[in-house]
């Protein structure tokens, strides 16, 4: 039986979103302070960011026409990725509050028009 897996990099999930954005350093210098993206910004390839166990590449509009995303995201405290997103220029769409499915959430678009939803997952609400 061969490797499901052997079409992929070691370690990388299978989908990947991507963006390519004017002044993509900015966005990967963005990401990094709002959500703790490790990896390091690419001159001559896409950028390879991961946030947690998840993966996202970062890339110039030289080759093609920039896109934009809806992305959901968690993280350890929502209310501080929001507060330090908005600090570093995004718009707040929705401040944080508590969802019906047990997680905090909120969402702001970056100055590049991706839109992004913050959520810390407290756990299902009981309504026995």
């Amino acid at each position: 039986m061969s490797n499901k897996h052997n079409f992929v990099p070691p370690g990388w999930p299978s989908v990947i979103p991507r963006l390519a954005v004017e002044d993509p350093a900015a966005l990967v210098q963005f990401l990094q302070q709002v959500f703790g993206a490790s990896g390091d910004y690419n001159t001559d390839r896409p950028t390879e960011l991961w946030i947690g166990e998840s993966l996202i590449m970062i890339g110039n509009t030289l080759d093609r026409s920039a896109s934009v995303s809806f992305i959901y995201v968690y993280v350890e405290d929502t209310d501080g990725a929001f507060a330090r997103a908005v600090s570093l220029g995004a718009r707040a769409i929705e401040v944080p509050q508590e969802m019906p499915y047990g997680d905090r959430r909120a969402m702001i678009e970056d100055r590049w028009g991706n839109r992004w939803q913050i959520a810390t997952h407290k756990g299902f609400k009981d309504h026995g």
